[in-house]
């Protein structure tokens, strides 16, 4: 899978994230299992886009993935196959069959939803849960999401707690009005969310545990780049490669946290090729700006912090020397000053 298709599937703006939360009494951590749907009207014609994509997220992390130009991705299929027991291949088939149907179904609500098909258009849908761990290890329904987005903007989700649905936009509201009318639609999806995604999350932490509560420490690069204006340049600060997706990544300029009025740009969390996670802040500011700017990064999972430190040091240097320059012109101008001084005497003392 590309780049660019993570970038399409991710594109709804919505993350669900791993926390963890320290009371009184004890440790506890929350874990998330989403899907994300994602359909063209028409074939896209690009590469990494195809017309139907699925990926499953457990915290986070790609566990299950389906296109409809390689059907299913063969690789992790069939190596998580030889390498787990029949739970996780009961786990796969189950997902599999999920992506199928929901195939079917994004295409019937393109076409039956009273859009213009003219051109292309996108539509996509998170469903998922998000379960808090409990002191006998037992897992605790937090909260569900069913939502759905078309076209880059929200379009319709479920409140579970009312079990009814919301139409952000007036383009909704035809589609709510139905489904709100369908009761068993209803109890489906709250059922689903409350239980069955539930059951699964278990189910799959179970699969992975070992691999899911190892940590991985973020690695951190702090580096300087050319600006699109000539007087500026970019400091970037890079950390990957960490585990759990939990960080804290801040830029500071002479020990203040930058934040976004102050121009700061970030990427976020996004996933690497290997299950692990990246996110790179960025900062744009003049080439001569003497300020020291530090990027501390502390990740609690691996008991890891660290501090990389930036200063303009070719701006140090440049005002070093112009301070030598200033100093040395002004000793030959006193020696040539007391030279002249003392030539003047002898010729003074000459003439008398």
């Amino acid at each position: 899978m590309s780049l660019l298709a993570v970038l399409v599937l991710l594109g709804t703006g919505i993350t669900v994230n791993s926390h963890l939360h320290f009371s009184v009494f004890c440790l506890t951590e929350k874990h998330s299992l989403t899907y994300i749907y994602t359909a063209f009207s028409k074939p896209v014609n690009l590469p990494g886009l195809h017309e139907f994509t699925a990926m499953g997220l457990l915290d986070n992390s790609m566990i299950d993935y389906y296109d409809s130009e390689n059907q299913v991705n063969i690789d992790i299929l069939m190596t998580r196959m030889r390498q787990n027991d029949n739970g996780e291949i009961q786990g796969l088939i189950y997902s599999l069959n999920i992506f199928l149907h929901v195939k079917s179904f994004m295409f019937w609500f393109l076409i039956f939803s009273n859009f213009v098909l003219t051109d292309t258009h996108i539509l996509q849908w998170m469903h998922g849960c998000e379960g808090e761990t409990q002191p006998d290890g037992t897992m605790k329904f937090v909260r569900g999401m069913d939502m759905y987005n078309y076209d880059g903007n929200d379009f319709l989700s479920f409140d579970d707690n009312h079990q009814v649905w919301v139409a952000p936009i007036h383009a909704a509201e035809e589609t709510k009005r139905k489904w709100d009318e369908v009761q068993v639609l209803k109890e489906y999806t709250k059922g689903y969310l409350e239980k069955e995604c539930m059951e699964w999350m278990s189910k799959f932490r179970g699969f992975g545990k070992e691999k899911i509560e190892k940590a991985s420490p973020p690695e951190v690069h702090l580096f300087t780049r050319k600006a699109n204006i000539e007087q500026n340049i970019i400091l970037t600060c890079l950390a990957t490669g960490f585990y759990p997706g939990e960080i804290i990544l801040e830029i500071k300029r002479n020990g203040r946290v930058l934040t976004k009025e102050d121009g700061l740009v970030t990427s976020g969390n996004r996933p690497n090729h290997d299950d692990t996670f990246q996110r790179r802040d960025h900062v744009e500011f003049l080439k001569s700006d003497v300020s020291t700017y530090i990027c501390e990064v502390k990740h609690l999972a691996s008991n890891k912090h660290v501090n990389k430190t930036w200063g303009n040091t070719n701006v140090i240097i440049a005002a070093s020397a112009s301070i030598v320059i200033v100093v040395v012109a002004v000793a030959v101008t006193l020696v040539c000053l007391k030279l002249k001084t003392s030539r003047l005497g002898k010729i003074v003392l000459h003439v008398s």
